[in-house]
């Protein structure tokens, strides 16, 4: 039975906390190995929505393991708040079926302080973050002044680690005419969060490896989406981590034997959230329409989202990058009722036409889509469960997306019910 890498493969909000829900029935342990909580994972259960920004989406189900993998930093008030609340929804969450990376780096107020006073100082060249931190925390990690998990349990070591991060901050902040980080009231607040969020850590790569020993399912989730990658994505309007499926080894701690398909989840159109390029977006009334009809609002932000047509181009291009071997394609439902549909085939750029998405972002901002014309269908399908339910030219979309991003559908959602869901492809069979 394989592992399964679950990415996005557009600009992230492709529907995977929904399909990672669906999977983690079958799985043993889920883990996250990127990102931080501006990620957003909506899932509707029988009814109840489950609103996920740090913790697996297999933390809803009874009897399975989620790991926070080193890969992702974390702010640790934020994963105690979303602790209590899904605990208020009845759902059990104790060290034995959460465990924390020890090595994971942690956000601090002052990360999140920082984001904010430089999205406000930016003006017009704003990347659009969700001002949680998440940046400024990855900055650190690579800048080896971060404070990590385990040294909370250790407050002389904790201290020392401090020592140097604060001075950092303190000049960015000077600098800016910003006063500087309260030490006291830092160290304070560390030290009341640590036996809260300590029980939690663990040393996450023995938890993989005892799990692949004992022949053990693991699923990966990834966070945001191929074209916010910090490498592969639109830079420098991405996200601060790695986000396609080869970062799941290293992000969680094991070999990249143990990633054994990639499954990548995309929209049957397009959106984005905050500033970028966007060729395929509409600015009008097919755009609200998709956006209404798609209830296009971030999960953790709630700002709405940018929407437009299916972008095969940058789609295929994310399927190269992410090595990936079948698709989830959502939201089918949202194109129902339209007369035709476009779907983008390529580019056109100072009169060339591109088969692929530039990196310049001189050049990005100038690409104009080519499109191909689709008829589109009356019939609902929303809830379908088989092909059977779908109307023939819903078939015949989604057998061209699959012909131009060169990569089959393994799994279709045609609602946010985890149940309403049509299997084409096994991905833990592979």
């Amino acid at each position: 039975m394989a592992n399964v890498v679950v990415v996005g493969a557009q600009w992230g909000d492709e529907g995977k906390g929904k399909i990672v829900d669906w999977l983690s029935k079958r799985a043993d342990v889920v883990v996250r190995f990127q990102g931080g909580h501006n990620a957003g994972h909506t899932l509707v259960i029988d009814g109840v929505t489950y609103k996920l920004s740090l913790l697996p989406s297999g933390i809803v189900r009874k009897g399975k393991v989620s790991v926070i993998g080193n890969g992702v930093v974390v702010d640790p008030w934020a994963l105690l708040d979303e602790i209590a609340r899904l605990t208020d929804q009845g759902v059990s969450i104790t060290p034995d079926n959460l465990k924390i990376a020890e090595n994971c780096t942690l956000i601090l107020p002052l990360h999140s302080e920082l984001d904010v006073i430089r999205e406000d100082t930016s003006g017009a060249g704003k990347i659009g973050t969700t001002r949680r931190g998440i940046g400024p925390a990855y900055e650190d990690k690579v800048g080896r002044r971060s404070l990590r998990l385990c040294d909370l349990a250790d407050e002389q070591q904790m201290q020392e680690r401090l020592d140097g991060l604060v001075a950092y901050h303190n000049l960015l902040r000077r600098g800016v005419g910003r006063p500087e980080v309260d030490r006291a009231a830092l160290v304070t607040k560390l030290k009341e969060v640590a036996p809260r969020i300590l029980p939690f850590a663990a040393a996450s790569w023995r938890v993989l490896d005892e799990a692949r020993q004992n022949h053990k399912q693991i699923l990966f989730e990834g966070a945001q989406g191929i074209m916010l990658d910090v490498d592969h994505g639109t830079y420098p309007f991405v996200t601060s981590s790695n986000t396609v499926a080869s970062q799941a080894a290293g992000g969680a701690g094991t070999g990249p034997g143990s990633l054994d398909y990639v499954l990548g989840i995309t929209k049957a159109y397009t959106t984005r959230v905050g500033s970028g390029p966007f060729p395929t977006e509409q600015d009008n009334e097919i755009g609200r329409r998709l956006g209404e009809r798609g209830h296009e609002f971030g999960t953790v932000t709630g700002r709405s989202r940018r929407c437009g047509w299916f972008d095969a181009v940058m789609v295929r291009q994310a399927m190269k990058i992410g090595g990936i071997d079948g698709i989830a394609l959502t939201k089918l439902d949202v194109l129902d009722g339209m007369d035709e549909l476009k779907v983008c085939v390529g580019y056109r750029l100072d009169g060339s036409i591109l088969d692929y998405l530039p990196a310049s972002p001189a050049a990005q901002a100038r690409v104009e889509p080519v499109y191909e014309t689709l008829d589109g269908w009356k019939e609902s399908t929303y809830g379908a469960r088989s092909w059977a339910d779908l109307p023939a030219t819903a078939v015949k979309y989604i057998r061209r997306i699959e012909e131009l991003i060169e990569t089959p559908v393994a799994l279709l959602s045609t609602s946010p019910e985890r149940e309403d869901t049509i299997l084409v492809r096994d991905p833990f069979a592979d």
